[in-house]
């Protein structure tokens, strides 16, 4: 224990000693910390907010939307529109799968919504079933839902996402009060919970709900629907279950087999598996900048340890021949390279979650610590300074006594 603290004392004076040299070999392994604990923390970051997405689009869930959609990392785009996807369709989805626990067909449309001096030019308003809550996991904070007699009677009633509830009414209770929507007036029933964003980039807080069947008779006229929320019984079956709708929609929209669909089918784990995609290349170019940072600081270390051997042949030399063994020597060099390392590893981790911090809070995502990533740089700052106090070590204890005698 003696040993190891004047070994301690003497690589402390030897480090104090070349200030500037030490500095920049901390740089290095600094860096190298901070980048990897930013992009573990980034990572995760943005893992949890896709999950999390896709929680609130609806648990097991399978959307069918009329035309075809391509799915992008940023959500989804509506490539070409079709009008053969109908309610019935939704029924026989329900009925020819017994994987499938709940349909809900859907339409949508933008409407300029008004309500006394203030309008909202366009709001895009949604038919819906009463069992839409329930399958989308999204509930109402205030007053109700529509309900199967508000469908059956083509009831003019809407329920409001909270955005909307602010716009036209601020801190008012709009429960009971009508709205324009277009030129039909419409009773407010319910306010819906503040949910945001969704996957497919649609502000679910800008939203109104009215019946579908008052949406397709009183709205827009037609009888076919924009989309069919397919809830599954269990995350299993969900494969299955798309493979099952694809074959009921091509055989009821007599799709033969040389032509494209005039749907698509969207499982929302092929959504997250292109967004955890995005989320990899993240993480991958991060890993190899932080990679490339703790090189150069290992590199920065090595050399500021070959030039402390150098400049201090004698103090070697003089200590082996007071009777210093090689290992006590080793110890020495390893012990200061493992600091400078070290040091640097510590405060890049304090760095790195600060501006961990900073970026999600400003990138408005939830924010993580990634254990993984302390592990990791804690072991990269280790296996940095033990490599790099390797050779110089070699060095040192090759200096023989005899000679530093002569000289």
């Amino acid at each position: 224990m003696k040993r190891i603290t004047l070994n301690l004392k003497i690589a402390w004076r030897s480090l104090c000693n070349f200030r500037l040299r030490t500095s920049l070999a901390v740089l290095g392994v600094f860096l190298g910390t901070f980048s990897l604990i930013v992009v573990y923390n980034l990572s995760d970051s943005l893992s949890k907010k896709t999950e999390t997405e896709i929680e609130n689009l609806g648990k097991n869930l399978i959307i069918v939307r009329s035309g075809i959609v391509r799915r992008l990392v940023a959500g989804t785009r509506l490539l070409s529109e079709a009008t053969t996807l109908t309610i019935q369709d939704a029924k026989a989805i329900a009925d020819g799968s017994s994987f499938v626990a709940e349909v809900s067909p859907s339409g949508n449309k933008a409407f300029p919504v008004r309500y006394g001096n203030i309008t909202l030019r366009s709001v895009l308003v949604v038919g819906a079933m009463p069992n839409y809550p329930e399958i989308r996991n999204f509930r109402v904070e205030h007053g109700s839902f529509i309900t199967a007699d508000d469908n059956k009677n083509l009831n003019k009633v809407a329920v409001i996402g909270k955005g909307i509830a602010e716009k036209l009414f601020g801190n008012d209770d709009p429960i009971g009060k009508h709205i324009l929507i277009f030129r039909a007036p419409c009773q407010i029933i319910g306010i819906m919970e503040p949910k945001g964003v969704d996957i497919s980039g649609v502000d679910q807080d800008n939203q109104i709900f009215i019946p579908l069947n008052t949406f397709l008779k009183r709205f827009v006229n037609k009888d076919f629907i924009n989309s069919v929320y397919v809830q599954v019984m269990d995350s299993n079956s969900i494969p299955i279950v798309k493979i099952q709708i694809e074959d009921i929609l091509r055989k009821r929209h007599k799709i033969t087999p040389e032509k494209k669909d005039d749907f698509t089918v969207i499982d929302l784990k092929d959504v997250m598996a292109l967004k955890t995609q995005a989320t990899s290349m993240i993480t991958v170019l991060g890993r190899i900048a932080a990679a490339v940072s703790f090189l150069i600081g290992g590199i920065g270390i090595l050399s500021i340890m070959i030039l402390i051997v150098n400049e201090r042949r004698i103090e070697i030399g003089i200590r082996r021949a007071v009777g210093s063994r090689k290992r006590d020597i080793v110890l020495q060099f390893l012990m200061e390279s493992s600091f400078i390392s070290l040091s640097g590893g510590a405060v890049g981790v304090l760095f790195g979650f600060i501006a961990s911090a900073i970026i999600l809070k400003v990138s408005e995502l939830p924010l993580t610590i990634s254990p993984a990533g302390i592990l990791l740089s804690f072991i990269a700052s280790v296996t940095v300074g033990i490599l790099a106090g390797l050779y110089p070590s070699k060095r040192a204890i090759a200096i023989q006594p005899v000679d530093i005698i002569r000289q």
